[in-house]
């Protein structure tokens, strides 16, 4: 199912944060939001899967305003893992999961073996099928962010939108969640904060800065040196990925995109 963003503001506090966005996410593509801090990625992601109403514009989702759908309608199309995880939950981890199924209950329904069957393989895609039993509240970051993943693959949605998914993972789960969502082969939207991983797995990106969309296209159309000045203010080289292909971005630490070196921590004795 296909997303489009049309002439997208977002505002509160005062503050315009989203401006006369536009972007498109295809279907069954992952499409990936990048920026610096405070660009407006989580704040455009908060609107696709509702939890920010947009001052001006809409978002379509196969050619629908998603405001003009009902709360469930909308959570039968659009699953989310946002970065605030909410509070913790008093509930196993398989009843964490369990949970988004609620889009497709009927109020006190119990589950149906096509339910449980869902659950299971939305544990097993994350490699939490043997944590089942475990309280939510005893897990660490990583595996919290892993059962929250697989209550967003239980909603069986036709969207994915994820902020900053490989928050709290170690490199292999990363690597793992990014396969996985390569697999999936849903229509994804995803922020990230990692610039090489989201040339490595995203079809398409759209960089935001200052709340407006600067760039859009394939990642080795997107990347440069210059949008790295531009959007981020660093030095970069974009090379071949030794491995995958990939553009992989090398960045110059020692000194910002004007040249001028970046402040050291001094060393002791020195």
């Amino acid at each position: 199912m296909r997303i489009e963003i049309e002439d997208l503001r977002v505002a509160y506090a005062g503050r315009t944060v989203v401006a006369d966005a536009h972007l498109i996410a295809a279907e069954g593509e992952i499409t990936g939001l990048v920026g610096p801090n405070g660009s407006g990625k989580s704040t455009l992601l908060r609107t696709v899967y509702r939890h920010l109403k947009p001052s001006a514009g809409r978002v379509l989702l196969g050619g629908e305003d998603i405001r003009r759908m009902t709360p469930q309608q909308s959570a039968r199309h659009v699953a989310a893992l946002p970065q605030e995880r909410g509070g913790d939950f008093e509930l196993s981890v398989r009843e964490v999961v369990a949970m988004g199924r609620t889009p497709y209950k009927r109020a006190f329904a119990g589950e149906d073996a096509e339910d449980r069957d869902i659950v299971a393989r939305s544990l097993a895609h994350v490699g939490m099928a043997d944590q089942a039993g475990r309280r939510f509240t005893a897990l660490s970051g990583g595996e919290r962010q892993r059962v929250l993943l697989a209550r967003a693959f239980a909603q069986d949605p036709d969207v994915l939108v994820l902020d900053e998914p490989t928050n709290h993972l170690d490199v292999r789960h990363q690597v793992e969640l990014l396969a996985l969502l390569r697999a999936q082969a849903r229509t994804t939207l995803v922020s990230l904060h990692d610039l090489n991983a989201a040339a490595s797995v995203c079809d398409r990106l759209h960089v935001l800065h200052a709340g407006a969309v600067i760039a859009s296209g394939p990642p080795r159309e997107v990347l440069t040196p210059e949008l790295m000045a531009e959007a981020f203010g660093v030095r970069a080289a974009v090379v071949d990925h030794p491995l995958t292909g990939d553009p992989l971005i090398a960045f110059d630490h020692r000194a910002t995109a004007d040249g001028a070196p970046t402040a050291r921590r001094a060393r002791i004795g020195a």
